[in-house]
């Protein structure tokens, strides 16, 4: 069985066929963060369901060409930037690391190229050149670049491919400046802006005079230059389908309309928005959340990936809070197990097995139905835990357990090091703990062990020494 992805571009389940010849490279491109503040926890499912992507192709023997681009110039980046009187750099440079160190903590892959859109201005122009050569793209008397959606489709153009426009009620001409713009409509969105005084010094030359670029043909620029005219994938957030994406589409291809005749991208996949505690996120409702405050509040990265990789990427989220202390007990269970199997193991090594492989993978192969892959997974550990209790796994087969684990981790992609996970709070309270239990301070080490439960993990003490573990507070 081949892998089926849902397509928005046909929006329907089609067969996943890359464009190499040898069917052995994918090029993917996903929209990456705008660093203009820390990102939150609808950000991080996107990025989330994209590293599981290229996990999951990578699983399946294909080798993959990742970008993943940094927006570091768009209109609420130059808002901030006056706001705080820094320079362009000094300012996105704080929020791009930040994005990184939570990349890195959701243990997400480094994509292999990962371009700034400053870094990328003379490609920009140049592109934008091609489109004002080509007649479908127009300066107005501000000196600012536009695309005309009314020229592109007089050329043969189609606008509108992923989502339903309806042509009839657009007046040809309507243009818009901002880089976000009412998803119900569709005018000429602008491709170079000129530069106005509230710009500052957030500028570059062009043959147009000088200026910005606009948010859209950013991503354009930059996907083509690395990627080729013609890619396998691109990857985002369901809010990007219009008019981020769409614009995409109509620059990339209208550079060279009639000339190739290929898609710039051959599939599009979305992924669905978040929800918080059943309501929309938003500051004003306290329900916005950014992994610092996961974090401060005792989670671990392992069991936040878990809980955004537990539901299908096309279906809308519910984020709780119940669902993460949910997520710390799964990640439990299955470090118990592979504890107990390491232990049966020892120093042996075997191959997966095939059964549960063949599984997972059928389930994964279903426009990763990852609800259903983990249903696998789960009932798996349940049955080597029945195993172990009642007859016995041999070392053999204890190893080929762990070995399928480790396969099946590959494209899940859950950090499993305990000493990784466990907050240093947590553990300084068992230290304290340990000691009054040596001082026979019996009374303080029970405060102490009801203290690190009441933040969700519990002490055991065995014979080799004590064991720090995951509790789900009820």
């Amino acid at each position: 069985m081949s892998i089926k992805v849902f397509n928005t571009l046909s929006r329907n389940l089609e067969d996943f066929i890359p464009l190499d010849p040898n069917g052995k490279q994918v090029d993917i491109y996903c929209c990456g963060p705008t660093v203009y503040g820390y990102i939150h926890i609808g950000n991080i499912r996107t990025f989330v369901f994209s590293d599981l992507v290229r996990r999951y192709l990578e699983f399946s023997g294909y080798e993959v060409r990742h970008v993943m681009n940094i927006t570091d110039v768009e209109d609420k980046i130059i808002r901030r930037v006056a706001e705080t009187g820094k320079s362009l750099t000094e300012f996105t440079q704080v929020y791009e690391k930040a994005f990184l160190r939570d990349f890195k903590s959701m243990n997400c892959l480094s994509p292999h190229h990962m371009p700034r859109a400053t870094e990328h201005i003379q490609s920009i122009i140049d592109l934008i050149g091609k489109l004002m050569h080509k007649g479908i793209a127009y300066q107005v008397q501000d000196g600012s670049i536009y695309f005309s959606i009314e020229k592109y489709r007089s050329k043969g153009g189609q606008y509108g491919r992923l989502i339903h426009l309806n042509f009839e009620e657009m007046r040809p001409g309507d243009r818009v400046s901002q880089d976000e713009y009412d998803k119900e409509s569709a005018a000429d969105f602008a491709l170079w802006k000129a530069r106005v005084p509230e710009d500052g010094e957030v500028y570059w030359p062009s043959p147009w005079g000088e200026g910005r670029p606009g948010w859209h043909i950013e991503c354009s620029a930059m996907s083509m230059k690395i990627l080729g005219r013609s890619f396998d994938l691109h990857l985002g957030g369901e809010d990007l389908v219009f008019p981020h994406h769409e614009d995409e589409i109509a620059q990339s291809e209208g550079a060279d309309l009639g000339e190739n005749d290929q898609p710039f991208v051959k599939y599009w996949m979305h992924g669905a928005h978040l929800q918080v505690e059943g309501r929309k996120m938003s500051k004003s409702l306290g329900n916005f959340h950014t992994l610092r405050d996961l974090f401060d509040q005792g989670f671990a990265g392992v069991e936040v990936r878990y809980l955004l990789t537990s539901s299908h990427y096309r279906e809308t989220f519910n984020f709780t809070m119940d669902g993460l202390r949910g997520a710390r007990s799964a990640m439990s269970r299955i470090k118990e197990c592979l504890e107990k199997l390491r232990e049966v193991a020892g120093e042996t090594k075997s191959t997966p097995t095939e059964e549960v492989i063949s599984r997972f993978t059928e389930a994964m192969d279903d426009d990763l139905n990852v609800s259903k892959a983990w249903g696998i997974v789960f009932d798996w550990i349940r049955s080597l835990n029945k195993q172990i209790a009642d007859t016995g796994l041999n070392p053999t087969q204890a190893a080929a357990a762990l070995a399928s684990w480790d396969r099946i981790n590959s494209v899940f992609g859950l950090p499993f090091d305990p000493s990784d996970e466990i907050p240093e709070e947590i553990l300084k309270l068992a230290e304290l703990r340990q000691e009054a239990r040596q001082s026979r301070e019996f009374e303080t080490a029970d405060k102490l062990r009801d203290q690190i439960q009441s933040k969700g993990w519990r002490v055991e003490d065995s014979p080799t020494g004590i064991k720090i573990k995951p509790f789900q507070i009820s």
